[in-house]
């Protein structure tokens, strides 16, 4: 007798609207998903403080959805891309493999203790940050593709502190701290238990504020474009940065658009039928959402091999 595997289902994420007592960090991450040009989000905090949790959930809120992590072993090549070898030699084809910031595009990308990340890949974020454009010449390659990302990186302090540079490119930064009292506590381990007990039933109870605040969002970016600030308030920004010291005019760029947001919520109601246990939970759990596939992009021929003279 032969047993029929049951089909493989795809994972259930925590959704964004049940995560509880880190309003802060809800905050700046809705501030960066209407607008990925305020540079990301940068969070420094413990362990189980809902990092992770947070970001992953902030993806489903995006038209493109994409989620995508960096890990700290990855090589230049896997962040930016390369030469399609397997094309190069089998079909004589100069082919482009699109990496890491190709599937971020539109989405966010995802640094966790972004704080040990080697330094050749910050020098590569740091450029593709400020320009929305990933540049790729080597091997043989001469090829450039958007790379429209929201850049979230979490860290500890304790593990060592994040390079000036790269630190200048979040615009938005959040310190969480432990948890804050024993009921909060109490909400976020009973939550917890709900989720993994059910994890589509829980889902579904949150489903219809998740689908609420994903419009928001949207309404929110087409509203972007359309923001207009008085005089008043470019001299009230200039003011404060100029009493601050503030060296360069980054930091008056990210309060007007973090402003010009149009303010998400902090406070998300639950959904209307959920129970005490299913309300914001906090924590390192949920599930990370399958990548998105990337065609292959046909590039500039290679540069002819000149050999040395002997």
């Amino acid at each position: 007798m032969s047993i029929a595997t049951p089909p493989a289902t795809a994972p259930v994420g925590f959704p964004f609207t049940a995560i509880e007592g880190q309003p802060l960090l809800q905050r700046a991450l809705l501030l960066a998903a209407v607008d990925p040009l305020l540079g990301g989000v940068l969070v420094e905090g413990p362990r189980g403080t809902a990092k992770s949790t947070s970001a992953r959930a902030l993806a489903a809120l995006l038209p493109a959805g994409r989620f995508v992590n960096l890990p700290l072993g990855a090589t230049e090549e896997q962040l930016v891309g390369s030469l399609d070898l397997e094309a190069a030699l089998q079909r004589s084809a100069v082919q482009f493999r699109p990496g890491l910031l190709a599937r971020a595009h539109g989405g966010i990308l995802y640094v966790d203790e972004v704080n040990l990340l080697a330094d050749g890949l910050v020098d590569l974020l740091l450029d593709v940050s400020a320009s929305g454009i990933n540049r790729v010449e080597r091997d043989g390659v001469s090829h450039q593709h958007e790379a429209r990302i929201t850049l979230i990186g979490t860290m500890n302090p304790e593990e060592g502190q994040l390079r000036p540079q790269l630190l200048d490119r979040f615009g938005l930064f959040v310190r969480l701290e432990n948890v804050p009292n024993a009921q909060v506590r109490k909400a976020i381990v009973r939550t917890r238990m709900a989720f993994d007990a059910d994890p589509q039933a829980f889902a579904s109870r949150h489903a219809a504020a998740q689908t609420a605040l994903a419009l928001r969002v949207a309404q929110a970016r087409d509203r972007l474009a359309t923001v207009e600030w008085p005089e008043a308030v470019h001299d009230e920004v200039a003011q404060r940065c100029q009493d601050a010291g503030v060296e360069g005019v980054r930091a008056d760029l990210v309060m007007l658009r973090a402003a010009g947001t149009n303010s998400p919520p902090t406070a998300l109601a639950p959904a209307p039928d959920a129970g005490p246990a299913d309300q914001n939970p906090a924590g390192d759990w949920g599930a990370m959402p399958a990548s998105q596939a990337v065609p292959l992009q046909a590039v500039k021929a290679l540069r002819p091999f000149q050999p040395k003279k002997a």
